[in-house]
Parts: C-alpha cells; structure tokens; sequence
C-alpha cells in the first residue's frame, strides 16, 4: 500500500483555541543540452522556471504529478492528461513557492518539534510507526529528509495563510440572518443536495494477474455483502480497505456531487441513507461506498457530533523548551496512568491557559472547533484515554477525552454553523484573491517546459 502525502493546501475553517476565543485556523542545476536531446537522454534534472530567482525543477514537477496521480487512482477520480497535469502541478509549484518565500520575509517559522509531530500524524494515519514510515518512504524511493522538508513547507504555507487572510473573512449578524432568510425562503430555486460517502478500496496492482484480480474481486464482493448485512462499516474499513483518505471510518465527507467521482456518484445516487454500493472497479481497484448522509447544500445539521475533552497547556518559553514541555507532560501521562496523579488536579496547577481553573476542561466541542493538529490527535482517542504530548501551533498538549455525544443544535448553535459556513466560503475566496497578489508580485520565468 503506497505511503498518503497529502496535506490540504487550504484548511479555510473557524477553530478555536483550546480554553481561548474563536480564531482563524486555518534544486538542481540545468545542464545545458540540446534542445533537440530526446526525453530518453536527459538523464539528469533540469530547471522549468524561476521564481525571484529560486529555480523549480522538472524533478519537483514529476515527483508531484506522481503523487496526485496515486491520490486520484486510489480515489476512482479520472487522472488529467499528463501535459495538462505538469501545467497544473508547475504552477502550483510556482504559487507556492512565492508564498513561502513570503513567510521567510515575514520571519514566519516553523519548529522541529512541531515538524516531528507532522511526521507522527501521517504515520498515524497511514497505521505505522514513524521509523516504519521512514523505511516505507525510502523503499518507495522519497528521501525522508525531503519528506520532512515538504511537511515543513506544508505547515508553514498555512501558517502564513492563515496570519494574512484573518482580516479578510469576517462574518456579521447581518450575512448569518440573510442567508438563513434564503434557506428558508429557497431561494427561488430547487436546491442542490450534498452527499457524503465512506468507502473500502481493495486496491488492485497494476502488475496483477488475471487470477490475482479475481482473489481481490472476490474479496470486494465479500466486504459488499458484509456491509449490507449491517456489519459496522467503519471495521470493515480498517480490517479490509487500503485507501486512507478521509477519515479513519472511510468518510470522504459532506460535499457536492461534482466534487466525487463520477463513477461514485452514478451508482449512490439512488440509494438512500445507510445504502451500500459496489464492488465498483476503477483504476484503482475495487471500491465499496456507504451513503452516509445526504442534505440539501447550504442547511445546517440538525444533529452534530460533540466531544468533550480536557487538555494541560505548557507553551515553550526561555525557560522551558518545547522539548522539557513534552518530557514533563509524559511524566504527567505516566503519572496518571499509574493511578499516582489526577489530570484535573495537574491541569490545575501546571496548565497555562484559562481552562487551567476548570482542572483543563474545554467543554463540548463540534468538529472545526480546534485547530487541526489538536483536532485530529483528540479525534483518534478513546474516552477516559489520555494521548501522547501534541506540540500544536500554541505549545505541547496532554489530552484526554472524557466523552462523546450527538446533539440537537439550539438556534443559537445553528446560527453558529451558518456562521463557520460562510466564514469558510470567505477564507476561500479570500485565499484565492490573496494567493493572485502574492504570485502577481513574483517575478517567474519560464525555461523549458516540465515533461
């Protein structure tokens, strides 16, 4: 199973701070052949722009079309032809690069620490420890030191995106009420529907044989029937499906059609909630898709998923490293797992936030209420178990979740979702009105074209 790369370029969501109010979460060288020289022959690496005088190279270019080719094969998406995808991908590239070179401007930073914990959340998701990650990587031919470079290069994109694009996407009392009158009126036409979907990929090799895809078929067919008999779908994710995008149960989330594959949405469109779906075959393998929910686009939930968790804050001072602040909050883990110290009681005295009086308690919380890295570490634990240190963008967190529910949303809540929604519809545009006056300031050059 190939190694998943992929960090959102874009986390455009409200988070909120633990304890805290709402906030934003959010080369080589050419060498000179012929113009002529054929494909076959040009062995080496070679540069396709320049951007304020930083080259891109056709090696960054190729190594990123590789990767979302795999990401979309795996996903049953239809991969772009491969010219149009290296246009793509270069000016990705090309984008990106102008806005990292504005955080080091800016003196925006990013720690080895909180790099480290990057590369523990993708081993995470990925089922392995990190040295098994980093032997996966290097079999699979990506140095890890240039993986922790982009994972660096990931966390400070959304670190500075995060800073210049705060200002841009305020919501009034005025826009939650009008769009919330829309929704209520319909606005004059029938709205679009939106549908998440979960799935099991049983993937197939491409060097598979005939024999070998009729063993992975009936394997796919095994898990349908599975799921159709009302076996938990999310098991049969982590027993049988070598996909990890999405969540950890197989969930893709709430999104429109448009935004699955057409495959995906041809076969579930008729199916109701809870409706099961396949074996499909793609490029990919063998998929098996869940109706989990279907709404109309733009309608806050009635119901919402709640977590309620505590956590202890140290931040990294002078005095206190990141690296003592994750050593003394082990402690405090081993410590109370050994029945030696009561979490509220240390968050009380050692935790440096205002959750600290209420022994780190942070209430109930729906999803997109923190930021990412606390989000997706709280989300991966049981209730009642405390997790490993967490170094997030505000210091290093001990978290233990103390209880889940699902709950009815108040008028108020509602008109807080639709806020978070339309706080996330400005963010993305603000981020693509931001990421054009970044690039337009850039001075680019073409060379020769990335193959």
């Amino acid at each position: 199973m190939a190694v998943v790369l992929a960090l959102p370029l874009l986390q455009a969501q409200t988070l909120r701070l633990p304890g805290q109010q709402r906030v934003p979460a959010l080369g080589a060288l050419s060498l000179g052949l012929d113009a002529g020289a054929s494909t076959q022959q040009r062995q080496a690496d070679y540069i396709v722009a320049v951007v304020n005088s930083e080259p891109v190279t056709n090696n960054e270019v190729r190594s990123r079309m590789l990767r979302i080719e795999q990401q979309m094969r795996q996903q049953g998406a239809q991969v772009p032809g491969r010219i149009e995808l290296a246009r793509q991908m270069l000016e990705r590239i090309i984008s990106e690069r102008t806005q990292l070179q504005l955080a080091k401007e800016t003196g925006v930073q990013i720690s080895d620490a909180m790099t480290d914990d990057a590369v523990a959340n993708v081993a995470r998701q990925n089922q392995m420890s990190a040295e098994e990650l980093r032997r996966r990587l290097e079999a699979e031919g990506l140095p890890f030191s240039q993986f922790r470079a982009d994972l660096r290069n990931e966390l400070l994109l959304n670190r500075v995106r995060d800073r210049e694009l705060e200002s841009r996407a305020k919501v009034s009392d005025q826009e939650v009420e009008q769009y919330l009158r829309e929704q209520e009126s319909g606005g004059g036409q029938q709205a679009a529907m939106e549908v998440n979907l979960a799935q099991i990929l049983v993937a197939v090799p491409e060097s598979a044989s005939t024999e070998q895809q009729a063993g992975l078929q009936a394997r796919a067919q095994l898990v349908a029937e599975r799921a159709r008999n009302g076996i938990d779908f999310a098991a049969l994710v982590k027993e049988f499906s070598n996909s990890p995008s999405g969540s950890g149960d197989g969930q893709m989330g709430l999104r429109a059609p448009d935004r699955y594959p057409e495959l995906f949405i041809n076969a579930t469109q008729n199916l109701p909630v809870g409706g099961v779906a396949g074996p499909l075959r793609s490029g990919a393998g063998f998929h098996v898709l869940k109706v989990i929910e279907k709404k109309r686009a733009g309608t806050p939930a009635a119901t919402v998923a709640e977590t309620r968790a505590r956590h202890i804050l140290l931040r990294s001072s002078p005095q206190l490293s990141e690296a003592a602040a994750v050593t003394r909050l082990l402690e405090f883990k081993r410590r109370i797992a050994a029945g030696q110290a009561d979490f509220a009681a240390l968050a009380r005295e050692f935790s440096q936030d205002a959750s600290a009086k209420d022994g780190g308690d942070l209430g109930w919380a729906a999803a997109g209420m923190f930021v990412p890295e606390f989000e997706e570490r709280m989300n991966g634990l049981a209730p009642g178990q405390v997790g490993d240190p967490l170094v997030s963008r505000f210091g290093v967190h001990l978290i233990q979740v103390q209880e889940r529910r699902n709950t009815a949303l108040s008028p108020r809540e509602q008109r807080e979702v639709v806020r978070g929604m339309l706080r996330e519809k400005k963010l993305e545009e603000a981020y693509t009105a931001w990421a054009q006056e970044v690039r337009g300031r850039a001075y680019v050059e073409y060379r020769e074209p990335p193959q």
